[in-house]
């Protein structure tokens, strides 16, 4: 089985390279699209910079959506309607290259892993329509909602709060048990279409379950990887919801990141970095609400 889901991570990376360049280049042929590529390539660096230290972070646990959002928010480097959009695209590939690599980290029986993640694709599926279809400021409100739900969860996770101080060591989910993973993990997956991470959710989830923490590591990793390159992240691609160059930037530069992190970092202090981000996290939800108020009374 897990030789198969890292396939599915390879047929995943493959597929997003050749849906973005191909979308791309059909962009590049009309003047929107030459607007977006030229306001895009201001801030490739920058961008660039951010697709690595974010998806660094992602494998190190601490998540990607959240640094990546705030840090597109303040520098303006992707317009606010893109912002969703160039997170799934863009994080596709050095999700499913991190997935490949740590699928086997726990051996999940293989109805309640393939339930889940299935579950997640679809529920980004439906998500992915339901962003695609908001104007800027149905995008602002719905980020800044978002990013203040997932600040709390971070937080919780932190802290041992809540689901995060349970314990359990199943590895596999019957009954009414297996609906709840399902259904929550349904909802999950359409909340990744408006920037809030999949992590922390999933972990507090399978430890309300009652299942080995470490199961959280396959549902994740894979839930995130194949929503992303399967679900969610064609239809944004098809709506032209990204931006071009800033996409681009995550995929290289977030792949650089997750192998450094990987084959490099064995571990670091994290506890301190964690609160830094976690307060970004609540200043860019603000800045979002402020923004999405601001275009309302105009």
């Amino acid at each position: 089985m897990m030789y198969a889901l890292k396939g599915l991570c390879v047929i995943g990376m493959i597929l997003n390279v050749v849906l973005v360049l191909s979308q791309n280049k059909k962009n590049l042929q009309t003047e929107e699209g030459k607007e977006n590529w030229e306001y895009g390539r201001k801030y490739w660096i920058y961008n660039s910079v951010v697709g690595f230290v974010a998806n660094f972070l992602d494998t190190l646990g601490i998540g990607s959506f959240a640094t990546s959002s705030a840090a597109f928010k303040f520098a303006k480097s992707v317009r606010d309607v893109h912002i969703p959009g160039t997170l799934n695209v863009g994080d596709t590939f050095p999700v499913c290259l991190e997935a490949f690599l740590f699928f086997g980290f726990v051996e999940v029986e293989t109805v309640t892993l393939l339930l889940m993640l299935a579950a997640a694709i679809v529920g980004s599926i439906i998500g992915a329509r339901f962003v695609n279809n908001l104007n800027a400021q149905g995008v602002r409100l719905a980020m800044g909602i978002g990013l203040f739900l997932l600040g709390i969860v971070m937080a919780l996770r932190q802290l041992g709060v809540g689901p995060f101080g349970v314990s359990g060591d199943a590895l596999a989910l019957t009954g009414a048990k297996l609906v709840i993973g399902v259904v929550v993990n349904f909802i999950l997956g359409g909340l990744m279409c408006i920037g809030v991470g999949l992590y922390a959710p999933c972990i507090a989830l399978v430890s309300v379950l009652g299942m080995n923490i470490g199961a959280a590591f396959p549902i994740m990793m894979g839930s995130c990887a194949f929503l992303m390159a399967f679900g969610n992240g064609p239809q944004f691609v098809k709506a032209n919801r990204y931006d071009m160059v800033a996409t681009l930037c995550q995929m290289g530069a977030g792949a650089i990141g997750v192998l450094v992190a990987y084959f490099l970092v064995k571990s670091m202090p994290l506890n301190v970095l964690f609160w830094v981000v976690l307060v970004v996290v609540f200043i860019t939800s603000i800045m979002f609400f402020r923004d999405y108020a601001k275009g309302k009374n105009a």
